[in-house]
């Protein structure tokens, strides 16, 4: 049972569909539905990443990661992301073991 709906409710509520819409729109609203669901949920992923962008500060991961570069004491121009990326986590990992 849907919302205390019986079988026979639910019956007259599908014919009464039918008979308001007709059986050839009632697949094009089906579809219509499917395909706003499709966007609310993009729309919501879109929102839960704008918002751990927020977290960041705005910053792009390049940025974050030019930034830990600076605050370990290299210069980030001219270098590979993966280069800089092992740079950076071998002098925070230096640091963190002097400490």
């Amino acid at each position: 049972m849907i919302g205390g709906l019986g079988p026979l409710e639910l019956t007259i509520l599908i014919g009464l569909f039918f008979i308001l819409f007709g059986a050839e729109r009632l697949p094009k609203m089906a579809n219509a539905l499917g395909r706003s669901k499709g966007e609310f949920q993009k729309g919501l992923t879109d929102t839960s990443r704008t918002l751990t962008d927020l977290d960041a500060g705005g910053r792009t991961p390049s940025q974050q990661l030019a930034e830990r570069a600076r605050a370990v004491g290299l210069d980030p121009a001219g270098m590979e992301v993966d280069e800089l990326e092992r740079k950076v986590a071998a002098l925070e990992s230096m640091d963190s073991s002097e400490e």
